[in-house]
């Protein structure tokens, strides 16, 4: 391993090329300390003023070395997730030792659930309550998740209870997750896919920041929610199907549209929410539409 170079490309090839037992010892414990002794870019958080494409902390790069990070995580979870379309359950990191990884570079674990809340959460299975307008409620948390500063780098595993009106099995927990590479349950999109070897590394992370005074949802996101092609698939959504993709990451429900959406094979992975934000809403300075004002979760 170079001096110079200890990206989170060079651990996620290293994960994936690993066939012996304790990947940890073997691949994470000499790649972060090597990334600790460089200087470990990722330890500061992205400033607010991120909304800069790609002007992180240090180079134009950091968005894609969150990104890159983001990858390493989805690949040290799969031993968490449910089996399903994707054999592999990961190189079989412990709890313990992804926190450990995590933590090292400069991370914050959480596993607040006393309130659903998909900012934080991504559900991974669903209890469907008998009661179709019975709410969304955590019943168990199935990993935790990560704050950098005021952002989130990756949200809770939460299995949830809920009514059909409010999140569907089937659907919330086994539809395509967006701005996601790797699920062992469900099929995940995200901006990297069908790009080459070396082009699909230049993927911006998704910014979600929390404040004290409003939630910012996909910073980095340039169109209204709202501003769809007529003829796409997208505008087969209804409004609030597309603000819960934005704010899920997937659909918790089957859209109202299903059959007109079903002549068009394939839909569920050829959605493209990936320029999406919230409207403002008139009159209240530039709180986007639906967003509550929470304060900041504790980080202690």
């Amino acid at each position: 391993m170079s001096r110079e170079r200890a990206g989170a490309r060079e651990l996620y090839e290293g994960l994936l090329g690993h066939d012996g037992r304790d990947a940890y010892a073997a691949v994470v414990e000499p790649w972060l300390a090597h990334a600790r002794a460089a200087g470990a870019p990722l330890r500061a958080p992205l400033p607010e003023a991120a909304d800069a494409r790609a002007q992180g902390p240090g180079h134009p790069g950091a968005l894609w070395e969150l990104y890159a990070l983001s990858r390493v995580s989805d690949v040290l979870l799969l031993s968490f997730q449910p089996p399903g379309h994707d054999p592999w359950a990961g190189p079989g990191l412990t709890e313990d030792q992804y926190l450990l990884l995590f933590t090292g570079l400069g991370m914050v674990p959480f596993e607040e659930h006393s309130v659903f809340d998909p900012f934080l959460h991504e559900i991974v299975e669903v209890e469907q309550a008998a009661d179709p307008d019975e709410p969304i409620v955590v019943t168990g948390v199935v990993w935790p998740g990560l704050w950098l500063g005021d952002m989130v780098f990756a949200r809770a595993g939460v299995r949830v209870r809920a009514g059909a009106r409010h999140a569907e099995r089937g659907v919330a927990d086994r539809s395509a997750l967006y701005w996601a590479f790797r699920r062992r349950h469900r099929p995940t999109v995200d901006l990297s896919m069908g790009w080459g070897s070396h082009s699909q590394w230049r993927t911006d992370f998704r910014v979600d920041i929390r404040g004290r005074a409003q939630d910012r949802l996909n910073v980095m996101g340039s169109t209204d929610v709202d501003e769809v092609a007529a003829d796409s698939a997208e505008a087969m959504l209804t409004p609030a199907e597309r603000r819960e993709l934005l704010r899920h990451r997937s659909l918790l429900r089957t859209p109202q549209r299903a059959g007109a959406l079903a002549a068009r094979p394939g839909w569920e992975t050829d959605l493209f929410p990936f320029d999406w934000r919230l409207p403002v809403r008139p009159g209240r300075g530039t709180v986007p539409e639906g967003l509550s004002c929470p304060p900041c979760p504790s980080r202690n």
